[in-house]
């Protein structure tokens, strides 16, 4: 008899929309007006951070290193924010990631429980505007998470919420340290992406054009066997 999960929890950054291309411009933003040089290479490694995490890194990369207290790095981070709200106006269904629309049709339809574990605190802002939110059995508040993603908190706190035990639950995820987050939470992990940052993930495809609902399900139950 197939084992199936009750729980599939997505991230949103990379995996249902992406806003990356916002979260960068809103800290180029930040950045320039520190006198800090950020590019989108280095933006890569901000994936799947949380907010303040990613400000530390920023500020790492000053050539003149100035000490922000604890007040003044909120008030840094609040700031990118509202840069980054500013061009989430502009988010609307189209905006969302091939594929996706139909894989959360296909859960929503089996009666397997649907959550949203990301790190942003605007997700649930996001999700109203991709007209999504009906999807949703649960929406983890960030603000509320203690410990960001590589820790499993964020995916934990989903199936908590839910009553489901960690090991009936599938995670999709788009970074390493979200891959990772999902496998210390003792999950099924699902990479979307490329192979030499997500070779970790238990189940990997290229794009969420290739997330096919029926197939991760074949997949989390060979790995009950």
């Amino acid at each position: 008899m197939r084992q199936s999960p009750k729980l599939f929890i997505y991230d949103l950054d990379g995996v249902i929309t992406d806003t990356a291309e916002f979260h960068y411009l809103g800290w180029k933003k930040l950045a320039d007006e520190l006198g800090i040089t950020i590019d989108r290479h280095f933006n890569e490694q901000l994936k799947g951070i949380n907010r303040m995490d990613s400000l530390d890194r920023i500020l790492e990369q000053s050539t003149s290193p100035t000490e922000f207290s604890e007040e003044e790095k909120i008030g840094l981070a609040t700031r990118k924010n509202g840069y980054y709200l500013e061009l989430i106006e502009s988010i609307d269904p189209s905006h969302i990631l091939p594929g996706i629309k139909d894989l959360l049709e296909a859960n929503k339809q089996s009666g397997i429980k649907i959550a949203l574990g990301s790190a942003s605190k605007n997700a649930s802002r996001i999700l109203d505007k991709l007209e999504l939110t009906g999807y949703f059995d649960y929406v983890v508040n960030a603000a509320e998470i203690t410990n960001g993603k590589p820790d499993p908190e964020t995916f934990t706190a989903a199936a908590d919420a839910l009553g489901i035990a960690h090991a009936d639950c599938v995670g999709i995820e788009d970074a390493a340290a979200g891959v990772e987050a999902v496998n210390r939470a003792g999950m099924f992990s699902v990479g979307v992406g490329d192979e030499a940052h997500l070779a970790h993930a238990d189940y990997l495809v290229e794009n969420t054009q290739q997330l096919e609902f029926q197939q991760i399900l074949q997949e989390f139950d060979k790995k009950q066997k």
